[in-house]
Order: structure tokens, then sequence, then C-alpha cells
């Protein structure tokens, strides 16, 4: 397990079934370094591509999630991540 981020290790993420946490592992590594706009793009494929899958998160696992991330997250990171998250449609 040592290559995989931080917040994969966190105990409070534990009962998040494993190929969840691969996805979002992935979701996170591919979005590095893209701008706000690339990023959207980006979240949009990727949300497509797993919904294909069949890969959906609970309300509750994206808030944990969210949250575990948020603690690992620098702050320059959590910037991006929130203001992608205003301009997502709800």
């Amino acid at each position: 397990m040592a290559d995989n981020p931080v917040w994969m290790q966190d105990p409070s993420v534990s009962e998040i079934a494993p190929p969840k946490l691969e996805f979002l592992k992935t979701l996170v590594e591919g979005g590095q370094g893209k701008s706000q706009k690339e990023m959207m793009l980006y979240m949009m494929q990727n949300m497509k591509l797993a919904k294909s899958k069949g890969i959906t998160f609970s309300p509750s696992e994206l808030q944990l999630l969210m949250e575990t991330v948020r603690k690992y997250t620098s702050p320059e990171e959590l910037k991006k991540v929130d203001d992608l998250i205003k301009k997502a449609p709800h």
C-alpha cells in the first residue's frame, strides 16, 4: 500500500470499496497540473466513465472522501478544488 496516496491510507476511508478508491486515485493523479477549464472537462469525462463502469458514490461517501482528501491537500490545491466545485453544475 506504500504507493497509495496518504489519504487512501486514512482509516476513515477503509469502508469504501477498493474500486471506488482506485478510481479516485486515478482521477486525482490525472487532474494534477490541469487548468480549471481543463479540469472541468476532465472531471465530466471521468464521471461518465465511472457511471458506465457502475462506479457511483453515495452522498455520505462523497462527504467522507472530501473531508479525508482535504486533510492531506495543500492550501493552493484546496482553493482550486473549491473554485471547481463552485462552478460545477448541481
